[in-house]
């Protein structure tokens, strides 16, 4: 564990609290760069630019603009972002690897996740899925749990690169059910669901935006979510937790900024963020492109959110050996 990193993200949300919103802060008066982590069109420059388009109405016609700095996980745009003032003029969409557990993926990572940002509002989370390729007989996860372990090493799964979501996810669903698969990585989503459906792979465990539609086309079976309740997307598909108690995890993005950020105007970036992802078009839009639920709060529980993170993933990362390079 590393208990200075969190500590100084727990004091550094703790003070944010502590300071009175500043509801008449001129911020912002300019235009606003919101730095996404990945290339465009995917997931999350989707939800970027859903943000990004109703961010005017909530700020004076001022302008929200989406700048894409993809590669290496994430870390790239994080690098960039760490380096820049806490002004408020450089805002990021951030995400579990370039804003949580980069480090441990990347080993030469140039900044430290942890302390690196001020955490301001978490906006989304995105669930996964548990798919099969039809050829497997399984059909709930109680079943892929007892045909795995009558086939230790047996089976394989795919995932969109090591350290990815879909490659944690799974090997988080593995520890918990205390089995074994080959890890076969892919460059992308979409190639990993192309080799699930292929039968190159047995298994995968991308977003449920991710593989609906192959699902729905009946090219893959849906095994559980990975979010408790389910997900309204895939009706009568269980959670995962129903048959792993406590199960929970989900993509998930927010809003942070360069670490150092004055707390009256963290408060008032909050409520700008906070007014957007609740309004009821966009939370309709996320569900709609994304499967998404929205999941605004306040700084200290982003920062809360965020060190929970790192502590799931710390035991799988270094348990597995998983690096990103």
């Amino acid at each position: 564990m590393h208990p200075t990193p969190r500590r100084n993200l727990l004091a550094a949300a703790g003070t944010l609290l502590a300071a009175p919103a500043l509801a008449q802060s001129p911020w912002p008066d300019r235009p606003i760069r919101l730095i996404v982590p990945f290339g465009a069109g995917g997931a999350v420059d989707t939800l970027s630019r859903t943000v990004a388009a109703r961010f005017g109405e909530h700020t004076g016609g001022q302008t929200l603009v989406v700048e894409n700095r993809p590669g290496a996980g994430g870390t790239i745009a994080g690098a960039f972002v760490a380096q820049q003032r806490p002004d408020g003029l450089t805002l990021m969409m951030s995400d579990v690897g370039a804003n949580a557990i980069g480090r441990l993926l990347y080993p030469n990572l140039p900044y430290d996740p942890m302390t690196a940002f001020t955490p301001i509002v978490h906006l989304v989370n995105l669930p996964g899925v548990l798919m099969a390729h039809p050829s497997v007989p399984v059909t709930t996860a109680a079943e892929v749990i007892t045909a795995a372990r009558a086939r230790p090493d047996g089976f394989t799964f795919s995932s969109a690169g090591n350290g990815n979501g879909s490659h944690l996810f799974m090997e988080l669903f593995l520890k918990r059910a205390g089995l074994k698969m080959v890890h076969v990585p892919y460059r992308s989503g979409a190639e990993m669901v192309t080799a699930l459906i292929r039968g190159d792979a047995q298994f995968g465990f991308p977003t449920v935006s991710s593989g609906l539609n192959m699902i729905r086309e009946g090219r893959a079976k849906a095994i559980a979510i990975s979010t408790p309740g389910g997900t309204p997307a895939l009706p009568g598909i269980p959670a995962l937790a129903d048959t792993l108690p406590g199960f929970n995890t989900a993509v998930w993005h927010g809003i942070v900024a360069p670490a150092g950020m004055e707390p009256g105007l963290v408060a008032r970036i909050n409520e700008v963020f906070t007014k957007i992802i609740t309004m009821n078009e966009v939370k309709e839009q996320v569900f709609r492109a994304q499967a998404g639920t929205v999941v605004p709060g306040t700084p200290e529980q982003f920062a809360t959110f965020i060190r929970r993170e790192y502590d799931t993933w710390l035991p799988i990362i270094r348990e597995g050996n998983i690096r990103a390079e």
